[in-house]
């Protein structure tokens, strides 16, 4: 009556698939395990990576008491009421395993409720979770316990856990006579996307398609893996993993890496405004001057796919990240502006110089407001020099540094000459001044 999945959850360390890097043979991990000394830890991976088969087996081979919740269905009595029970349990010579499930969706009161009988040693805790321990769960829980990081199982490693259901008679599927060839075996395998469940479960429906006795076909594999979806969390770890990798294939020019990463996250279920908005934000930062049009593009890509939808708007999308990835680069604006939102908190509130103040009442020109302020447009080349434009006590300040590439190759070499001018302006400004 139970799933095909849970039939074939691995009886032993040797029957598990995937994770040599923690289970090898020799590792610490196992040699831990296989001696029963087990401690407490927070599994941290991907669905379907055998963070609950590996929690059963270490309560198997400490010879412990197994008992399991999950975070998503149990509240804080039912913590309580499993942590009593052990603390009985561990009064009578025998411990227990306690495997938290979805450990991330306790809150901070909840996590803390594991804290003591941790330290005591009633429960050896075990905890897990999709997401990175490090945003989702407390220090305090987190320095009592070691964090082992879980990776998706190869296509190839999968391949061997539905070989072995299809010939294991007792737990699996080999009494049912099944006949399937390798190449459709993995297809399933490629299909579950790193989820051992996941590829049990996808054969154990085609199983029950082909019948007692039965062949698995093409056509039988096309009908199970007709609505299948690849992995996604649209808040989750993996959804800023992928985000952060648009953006950074977008910054080193790679627009074939860039549209892969657009078109998972378009695949997932990713919001196209989200996206829409965050290459609107590289066209900025990391475009910038060097080609201006990017924004305006990013803009105008945004407003196609608020007017297309999905799916003739993704392409408008999908043009502007080929764009942003192929154009040239630079951040030189997106580092004055810090540079000088810095100087802002440094420099306090510094008063503006008297010869730009605005001076619109006769008290104010009386005052000194705009005395000495010299019109730019009757200066010689349109520009006066030794005018400053930032307070006294800051003296002139350079924030903006074009690159030599794109756009900004024209506004270096004009501001390179432009600021050497003014700078000896000023000093000669600055020598008549002294004599």
């Amino acid at each position: 009556m139970r799933p095909l999945a849970e039939r074939m959850r691995p009886a032993t360390l040797d029957e598990m698939v995937g994770q040599r890097r923690l289970l090898a043979e020799g590792t610490a991990l196992r040699t831990a395990v296989e001696a029963g000394k087990v401690h407490s830890m927070v599994l941290w991976g991907p669905p379907g990576c055998g963070k609950t088969t590996l929690a059963l087996l270490l309560a198997h081979y400490a010879d412990a008491e197994f008992k399991a919740i999950s975070a998503v269905l149990s509240g804080l009595p039912e913590v309580r009421q499993v942590l009593a029970e052990a603390a009985h349990r561990f009064d009578g010579g025998r411990r227990t395993v306690l495997f938290v499930d979805e450990v991330h969706r306790f809150n901070k009161t909840q996590q803390d409720a594991f804290l003591p009988h941790i330290e005591r040693g009633t429960i050896v805790f075990v905890g897990a979770t999709t997401e990175n321990p490090s945003f989702e769960l407390n220090s305090a829980l987190l320095s009592r316990c070691r964090v082992h990081v879980m990776e998706s199982v190869s296509p190839d490693d999968i391949l061997q856990s539905l070989h072995r259901a299809l010939d294991d008679a007792q737990r699996g599927l080999g009494d049912r006579g099944l006949r399937i060839a390798e190449d459709l075996l993995r297809l399933i395998a490629v299909a579950a996307d790193g989820d051992v469940r996941r590829a049990l479960t996808l054969l154990e429906i085609a199983a029950e398609l082909a019948g007692e006795g039965g062949e698995v076909t093409a056509g039988t594999i096309e009908q199970v893996l007709a609505d299948r979806t690849r992995r996604f969390d649209k808040g989750g770890e993996q959804f800023y993993d992928q985000i952060s990798a648009l953006h950074k294939c977008v910054r080193s020019s790679n627009p074939d890496a860039a549209l892969y990463w657009l078109a998972r996250m378009l695949d997932g279920g990713c919001d196209p405004g989200y996206l829409a908005r965050r290459m609107t934000r590289m066209a900025v930062e990391d475009v910038g001057l060097a080609d201006p049009r990017a924004l305006q593009m990013a803009i105008d890509a945004w407003e196609t796919y608020d007017r297309l939808g999905s799916p003739e708007g993704d392409l408008a999308l999908a043009q502007l990240v080929i764009y942003l990835a192929s154009t040239a680069k630079s951040n030189a604006a997106y580092m004055a502006f810090n540079q000088a939102k810095r100087d802002v908190r440094e420099y306090g509130t510094q008063d503006v110089p008297m010869h730009i103040r605005n001076a619109p009442t006769k008290l104010m020109k009386e005052l000194g407001y705009g005395t000495g302020y010299q019109y730019d447009h009757d200066a010689e080349g349109g520009i006066a020099l030794d005018q400053t434009g930032f307070p006294d006590a800051m003296g002139e300040r350079i924030y903006y540094q074009p690159v030599a590439r794109g756009m900004e190759l024209k506004l270096k070499d004009k501001l390179d000459a432009l600021r050497a001018a003014r700078a000896d302006a000023v000093r000669n400004a600055q020598s008549a001044d002294g004599d």
